[in-house]
């Protein structure tokens, strides 16, 4: 496995800067791996995420549906999914998560250690920890396991 990894530290005032400064650093990365605790924010960050990359749709947790679907003006697909709520992995292929990763379209992930075994050999990881004072350290790992 090869990984690269750094960390920041930002505030929900800087978030939209982080927000700009991932679209340009990972928009040629498909696939998306958001961890951390329950209201670390996650879906926070991918709101901020969807908004630079031109997401005309309403962003929201696909808890209850598992994939959400948006688009931007461009036409382009982002699906976001958020696999909190799967029993046993194998229920993530019920919903075709082979499709989805493989198809070439951006996927954020959240929750993804419930199909770990399941992700594509190459992603990004963020890492989102609660520093407190709505601090928040963010480290980026690029995943590389194919080589």
């Amino acid at each position: 496995m090869i990984s690269f990894s750094t960390s920041l530290v930002y505030d929900l005032a800087s978030i939209v800067q982080i927000a700009k400064s991932l679209k340009n650093e990972l928009s040629e990365d498909k696939i998306w791996v958001f961890e951390g605790e329950m209201g670390a924010g996650k879906t926070t960050l991918i709101k901020h995420l969807a908004a630079e990359f031109g997401v005309v749709d309403q962003v929201s947790s696909p808890t209850f549906g598992i994939v959400n679907e948006y688009s931007n003006d461009s036409g382009q697909c982002f699906y976001h999914f958020d696999f909190y709520r799967i029993e046993n992995p194998l229920e993530a292929f019920d919903i075709g998560i082979d499709e989805y990763f493989y198809g070439g379209d951006i996927c954020w992930i959240e929750w993804a250690g419930k199909i770990e075994g399941y992700l594509p050999d190459e992603y990004v990881k963020l890492t989102i920890e609660d520093q407190g004072e709505s601090k928040r350290k963010l480290t980026l790992e690029r995943i590389n396991y194919a080589e």
